[in-house]
């Protein structure tokens, strides 16, 4: 792991936001939302009013009666029924993309781009394919429109801590890397898009990208087969499977195992990411504060033979407090992400959590199924196959 490498890439979400004052000029931003399709995601809308450079200059929403409530509570001056119309008659500098449903985002993204948005910031899943992913990418490099992908725990400042921790041996050697979604109703494969995101994108973090994939894919016990497949939820396109199981070599030797089950064991018990290593495990709990744990000791001697807990882990260093208070706050109101888009436009440079990011994590997604599609084959990555997999059974 080049420690250098990865502090330097974590550094301008460090930036506090106090120093947002060094300029007079603000960002002018418009929200697209969508009222019973996708909304506007995770605090899209709001997160910018945290954000003193950002000023919000209009607000599409098809739904006319919403659409009244979001100008009075983000202090909008203008709504439009009409995401287009928007962009076109106020060009904002920063486009925020709010809606969950995917199958969306495509169209909103490229519309933000021919508008002469400056930069994006749009919830999770990306798109919809590998091939959504690169006509937007190369749309948005040629028009030099910086993208930035809503997975808040990429902008945590811990992680670089855990970083060093794993480098000075903290926990060993590492073995391996172990990622679940929430194993709700929406267990399986619709886990694996909207919540196994997250937990893919943690973990390229500390073990890089991906090289290949090898996954099966169930639904009801049974492999899923072309009958399986249907239109699922969230705008997600073809899906199938109630059962998910994946692994994934990774660049920096360690793998990766993803896991997901419908209906499996307490509610969000399983959501995160841990990384197991000879002499201890690091947990991270998605969108919690603190965001990780240490049990130092070794995962393989019972517990009753020596007394250990689990430990926070924050900026100051394994069980001590965090001494940042405001930072769960700017974590989870995206304020951190949205501050870091700015200074990325400002300095013409790649947001902290950009689109290559979010194309790496939907070929990974895509990867599952098309491993299960070739019989549960490793597959290696970039996916030939730039279309939904499902697709092709």
């Amino acid at each position: 792991m080049n420690r250098r490498q990865i502090l330097l890439s974590l550094a301008p979400a460090l930036i506090p936001t106090a120093l947002a004052a060094e300029s007079d000029k603000k960002f002018s931003v418009g929200i697209i939302g969508h009222t019973g399709r996708g909304n506007y995601g995770h605090g899209l809308d709001t997160m910018w009013l945290n954000i003193p450079l950002a000023t919000i200059a209009a607000v599409a929403d098809p739904d006319e009666k919403t659409l009244g409530g979001q100008l009075k509570k983000l202090n909008a001056p203008y709504g439009f029924a009409d995401y287009d119309q928007m962009l076109t008659d106020i060009r904002p500098d920063i486009v925020a993309i709010g809606p969950r449903h995917v199958d969306q985002h495509r169209d909103m993204l490229l519309a933000a781009i021919r508008s002469g948005a400056k930069g994006i910031y749009i919830e999770k899943p990306f798109v919809r394919s590998p091939a959504e992913a690169d006509e937007v990418i190369a749309a948005a490099s040629k028009a030099g429109t910086k993208i930035a992908i809503a997975h808040r725990n990429r902008y945590h400042p811990v992680l670089p801590v855990v970083a060093k921790l794993i480098e000075e041996g903290a926990i060993g050697r590492v073995l391996e890397m172990r990622g679940r979604g929430k194993e709700d109703t929406r267990g399986g494969s619709l886990d694996l898009w909207v919540l196994g995101s997250h937990v893919f994108n943690l973990a390229t973090f500390f073990g890089g990208p991906p090289k290949t994939c090898s996954a099966t894919v169930l639904t009801d016990g049974k492999p899923v087969t072309r009958s399986d497949v249907k239109e699922g939820d969230e705008g997600i396109g073809p899906l199938a499977g109630n059962e998910v199981h994946a692994r994934f070599e990774m660049t920096r030797g360690m793998p990766l195992f993803f896991d997901s089950i419908q209906n499996a064991g307490e509610k969000q018990a399983g959501f995160g990411l841990q990384i197991v290593g000879t002499q201890g495990i690091i947990d991270f709990r998605i969108d919690k504060e603190p965001v990780a744990h240490i049990l130092i000791g070794s995962p393989f001697t019972p517990a009753v033979a020596e007394a250990r807990q689990w430990q926070p882990v924050t900026t100051a260093g394994i069980g001590q407090p965090e001494p940042s208070a405001a930072l769960g706050r700017s974590l989870s109101s995206h304020a951190a992400a949205g501050l870091d888009l700015i200074h990325a436009i400002r300095e013409n440079r790649e947001p902290v959590c950009d689109a290559g990011q979010g194309r790496e994590i939907i070929e990974m997604v895509c990867s599952v199924f098309e491993s299960h599609r070739l019989g549960g084959g490793r597959v290696p990555f970039p996916l030939q196959t730039r279309v939904n997999p499902l697709t092709l059974l």
